[in-house]
């Protein structure tokens, strides 16, 4: 479209909206009742106070509702609600166009005749506006997705700039804490040691040498679990074992409890025959046993 055709576009809408009072607001009114208002001044006011009241009344606008606090949500809300104006708008503009145009022709003197050849080199000629408009409006579709993805990425990364604000004003205290705590450890390892640099060396490592301690101990955590665990499996087996011994076991102490009462028995009746010299008896033979042993070690046989 060039400069002329677009100012010629710009003029029929200004004609038009001088003509019919037409704006985005009044678009979401239906046209009808814009186009089939009485021509008397009566009505006329009576028509615009009625507008008025009917722009004054309405709380279906969403650019009414959305000022406050736009949202993505509320910004979409706006974006399909002009759509529609605007479709509305180009739908009348085009109607009231293509109605002058014909009632031009027909009052015109003298009239305008179309011949068909000219019917197809304008629908030619519309054919090819229209390619080139849907390839505008591709393009325009890809501008505005691209749009769209930088708009979505410039605010994550906005949000991210001011998370990582927020955590940059936090950490000059969050330092201060820190120190304060190594402070208190320090002092709480000095109390411990009694400042003599005794008590737990691996406190006092640098820090690589803590890192392999730590992984070291890891290691043996580690070595520890797995022996943990090969105990636990073996632990079901060695209560069976357990339980099987200490059924061998009942029948073994019933007999040692027997053969004890019956040897407490058998020497009570001993002593009881030897008229009390079973002690005296048994004394003498211990020692007769310990004096062979002597002479058998000093003599060597």
């Amino acid at each position: 479209m060039d400069a002329s055709e677009a100012e010629r576009v710009l003029d029929a809408v200004e004609k038009l909206e001088s003509r019919h009072g037409i704006s985005i607001i009044k678009l979401s009114e239906p046209i009808s009742s814009t186009l089939s208002q009485p021509s008397d001044p009566t009505s006329e006011n009576s028509s615009s106070s009625s507008n008025t009241n009917n722009a004054e009344l309405r709380t279906s606008d969403v650019s009414n509702t959305s000022l406050g606090a736009p949202t993505p949500a509320s910004l979409e809300a706006d974006l399909a609600h002009y759509r529609e104006l605007f479709a509305k708008l180009r739908f009348s503009y085009v109607e009231q166009v293509t109605k002058e145009k014909f009632i031009r022709a027909i009052v015109g003197d003298p009239p305008v005749i179309v011949a068909p050849h000219e019917n197809a080199a304008l629908e030619a000629s519309n054919a090819a506006s229209k390619a080139a408009l849907k390839a505008l409006k591709n393009d325009v579709a890809d501008v505005t997705a691209d749009l769209a993805a930088r708009g979505r990425d410039l605010s994550r990364r906005y949000e991210a700039r001011r998370a990582g604000a927020a955590t940059l004003r936090d950490m000059p205290a969050r330092l201060a804490g820190l120190e304060d705590e190594v402070d208190r450890l320090r002092a709480e390892q000095e109390r411990e040691t009694g400042g003599g640099g005794a008590g737990r060396p691996e406190l006092r490592l640098p820090l690589a040498a803590t890192l392999d301690l730590v992984e070291e101990r890891r290691a043996r955590r580690a070595a520890l679990d797995r022996q943990l665990e090969q105990l636990a499996a073996q632990v079901p087996r060695k209560r069976k074992e357990a339980e099987r011994l200490r059924a061998e076991l009942q029948p073994l102490e019933a007999r040692r409890l027997n053969s004890a009462a019956a040897a407490g028995e058998a020497r009570k009746r001993k002593e009881a025959a030897l008229g009390g010299a079973g002690d005296d008896l048994e004394e003498r033979g211990r020692w007769w046993r310990a004096s062979e042993t002597v002479l058998k070690r000093m003599l060597e046989v």
